[in-house]
């Protein structure tokens, strides 16, 4: 009984929590709008098929140590990107948890770029569960994603997580499908509108907008906003030389606020991320 109580108060916390799992800084700055943009190493747990449009190595840490004050919630990402001529190969891992309940995954994933216009990307998920004196169990599961240019500055996206619908302790959907699409539009070459629809097929649907805005080269500022949960969202990011050091905080309905950071570290871009994406996809090699 009291195994069964435990599972379904981590059950409530995961879902309560579930926009925590979208990484990293950036992402969540934008409400986690980026289905379409998906243009940075973090692109691994979000929208695989971005990743195709970097052409730098590239790779990142993401740390939340107390969501909402509770250490219990702290998680942490990692992620590499190395592109190659037949695509991008990516390796990421989480850790969520403490020591009563803690999960990690494995993520390797692989993006393509057709003609660069159309780009798909696909990850193989290895997730573990454990609770303190209860042991441990795994699944493995895929994501798929795909991002078009439907014109120079307009881009659509979209990204399957769960596809094969990967459960854990005959619990159905215990481990979330969801389905994401979106658009990412720049209204200037420095100054990106992005939207998102995200639909767990067992919650309502989310709506999520952000906006990110590269004000000089060495600083952006972003901001957005979701409906479900109803959230807004703010950072900003300091880009200099290889680094870029990004900073959000979000605000919940029911918990309050709480804060991430991330960094990244690119090597061989030059500029900013959206004009060295733009350079690499209009140029003829």
């Amino acid at each position: 009984m009291r195994k069964v109580f435990t599972l379904y108060l981590l059950l409530i916390l995961n879902s309560l929590i579930y926009p925590q799992y979208s990484p990293g800084a950036r992402q969540i700055s934008m409400a986690n709008s980026d289905a379409a943009l998906a243009n940075d190493v973090f692109s691994l747990f979000n929208n695989p098929a971005g990743l195709a449009q970097l052409n730098w190595r590239e790779v990142g840490i993401y740390y939340s140590p107390a969501p909402f004050g509770l250490t219990e919630l702290s998680n942490g990402y990692v992620a590499y990107n190395e592109p190659f001529n037949f695509g991008s190969i990516s390796i990421g891992g989480m850790t969520y948890g403490f020591d009563l309940y803690r999960e990690s995954k494995v993520v390797l994933g692989y993006s393509y770029n057709y003609e660069n216009i159309l780009f798909a990307g696909v990850t193989v998920n290895y997730h573990t569960y454990s609770i303190q004196n209860y042991g441990s169990t795994s699944a493995v599961y895929f994501n798929v994603g795909g991002l078009v240019y439907i014109l120079d500055k307009l881009r659509w996206g979209f990204v399957v997580t769960n596809l094969n619908r990967a459960s854990i302790a005959d619990i159905d959907d215990q481990i979330p499908m969801v389905l994401s699409t979106g658009f990412s539009y720049d209204i200037l070459q420095n100054f990106s509108l992005n939207f998102a629809l995200e639909k767990d097929i067992s919650y309502n649907p989310s709506v999520q907008f952000g906006i990110e805005y590269d004000i000089i080269e060495y600083l952006s500022l972003r901001a957005g906003t979701s409906n479900d949960p109803s959230r807004f969202t703010a950072g900003i990011g300091i880009n200099y030389s290889i680094f870029s050091l990004d900073y959000a905080f979000f605000t919940h309905q029911d918990l309050g606020l709480t804060h991430q950071a991330g960094i990244i570290l690119s090597f061989g871009k030059e500029g900013s991320r959206s004009a060295a994406v733009r350079r690499y996809l209009n140029s003829s090699e």
